[in-house]
């Protein structure tokens, strides 16, 4: 089983903490949604976690393997990662964009082989860009390039799917959509780890709540409550229902 641990990681820059202290477990199946205020050290975290920023304190492992000793191709066997402002600027089709995902997977000579064809369908089919397979990269929309990069980081099938504010942009048919398919994978046994500010979509789809403040993590909790969004971001709000009825509402100083 996939288990991913931070024990006290640290990352600091100019002197200045980024990081403090972090220590936590993932697990196989797990949604991991990570809150917090801009500057909290969200995307700072899913790189560490990601193998793509080595702590200066502390460490991360990888079923109890050091993350930072693992090969660059194992790594990227099973773990994709989608960074938060993603850049393409070459006019790449769309379905090759995504096939960019199975380069860890693909043999060392030949042609690609059929079932890694069907994944590329699959993973197009997910993420509503079946019609747009063969255009240009760089004539997609805003929310169509960002679920065209999720389309790539789920197309290898990887264990662990970290994702860096996946619903930024998206019309909320889509966003909605986006968080639906991060349930499904963790349902299927994947551990997603994603950065979020729709704290009704977080609330509603993620298994685990970490919250960040000041690159400190003040609560890892099952569910999002009025008491924990005022302790994170300074404001009164309102929850309600469950499930996919939940609802969040933030209040005005004149509401409280």
């Amino acid at each position: 089983m996939t288990i991913l641990g931070a024990e006290h990681v640290t990352v600091r820059r100019g002197g200045r903490p980024i990081l403090s202290d972090i220590c936590f477990q993932a697990h196989a199946g797990e949604f991991i949604a990570v809150i917090g205020p801009n500057g909290a050290g969200k995307s700072t975290l899913l790189k560490v976690l990601a193998g793509l920023l080595k702590p200066d304190v502390g460490s991360v492992t990888l079923d109890a393997r050091n993350l930072f000793h693992l090969s660059g191709a194992a790594l990227a066997r099973r773990r994709a990662y989608l960074p938060q402002n993603p850049l393409v600027e070459w006019p790449l089709p769309l379905e090759r964009l995504v096939a960019l995902g199975l380069t860890p997977h693909l043999p060392a000579v030949g042609p690609l082989p059929e079932h890694f064809h069907d994944a590329i369908n699959s993973a197009l089919a997910a993420c509503d860009l079946v019609t747009q397979r063969g255009q240009a990269v760089t004539t997609l929309s805003g929310g169509e390039f960002a679920r065209a990069m999720l389309a790539r980081a789920i197309v290898g099938d990887p264990q662990i799917l970290i994702v860096d504010e996946p619903i930024a942009g998206l019309d909320p048919r889509h966003a909605m959509a986006t968080m639906q398919l991060l349930s499904q994978e963790a349902k299927r046994g994947k551990l997603v780890i994603a950065s979020l500010h729709d704290l009704t979509l977080a609330a509603r789809h993620a298994t685990r709540i970490l919250a960040l403040v000041d690159g400190g993590m003040i609560s890892d909790t099952e569910s999002l409550t009025a008491e924990l969004i005022h302790k994170v971001f300074g404001v009164a709000s309102l929850v309600s229902g469950k499930g996919d009825s939940l609802a969040l509402t933030l209040l005005s100083p004149s509401e409280k």
